[in-house]
Formats: C-alpha cells, sequence, structure tokens
C-alpha cells in the first residue's frame, strides 16, 4: 500500500516503522485481553472513557464509516492513529478477518502500561 492509494482523510497516517511497533503492541494488548475491536467496540470505548488510543485502518472502504471516531477520540482527548492495512490490523487484534478499527483499553494493573505511553507520545508527535 503506497501513500498515493491511501485516502487524504486519513490523517495521521503512521510510516512503516510506527505501524509495526502499534501494531505489535495491539498484538500484546489483544494477548492480555485490553483490545476492543470493530468501530462500534472502539466507540463504546472511547463513550465510556476507557480507551487509551484508538487504531484505525486507512484503507476501510469507504472510509467514511470509521471517521466519526477521530471526532469523538479529540474531545476525549484519545490520541488516534491510522495504519496502512486493514488485513494487518486484523491479523494482529488475533482474528482472520480485517478490522478497520480498534481501542487499546486501559488497565491500571497491566505489563503495558509504559509502551502504551511510549506510543501515545509517538502518535501525539505525529498529530503536531
Amino acid at each position: 500500500m503506497t501513500a498515493e492509494t491511501v485516502n487524504p482523510k486519513a490523517y495521521p497516517l503512521a510510516d512503516a516503522q510506527l505501524s509495526i511497533t502499534i501494531l505489535d503492541l495491539v498484538q500484546q494488548a489483544a494477548n492480555y485481553k485490553q483490545l476492543k475491536k470493530g468501530a462500534n467496540e472502539a466507540t463504546k470505548t472511547l463513550n465510556r472513557g476507557i480507551s487509551e488510543f484508538v487504531v484505525m485502518a486507512a484503507d476501510a472502504e469507504p472510509l467514511e464509516i470509521l471517521l466519526h471516531l477521530p471526532l469523538l477520540a479529540e474531545d476525549k482527548n484519545v490520541p488516534y492513529v491510522f495504519v496502512p492495512s486493514k488485513q494487518a490490523l486484523g491479523r494482529a487484534c488475533g482474528v482472520t478477518r480485517p478490522v478497520i478499527a480498534c481501542s487499546v483499553t486501559s488497565n491500571d494493573h497491566s505489563q503495558l502500561k509504559s509502551q502504551i505511553q511510549q506510543l501515545k507520545d509517538a502518535i501525539e508527535k505525529l498529530l503536531i
């Protein structure tokens, strides 16, 4: 997937290195049961205030089906980021289907806390 084929509305889009880091953390979050898959579940975590950050797929068709998430995330002060591939996001989530959005949820007793914080900082740098 090249930058030209990605919808320009998919901003901020993670570069290749950051995408790998994001997908790796998503995979770990899935193992720790700290992951909600799908646009509807991600919306629920944002509304409930338990979302650490939201990851969306830039190749969702049509992209508008998940463009309510950045607005909601900004309202709730939650960082969000796009990755190029919904297929890769699905694999990282531990399912065989493509996933267009997922949300990593908060857990005070998690071993992922420091990694989540580092990634949130990296995502916020993209938004500047």
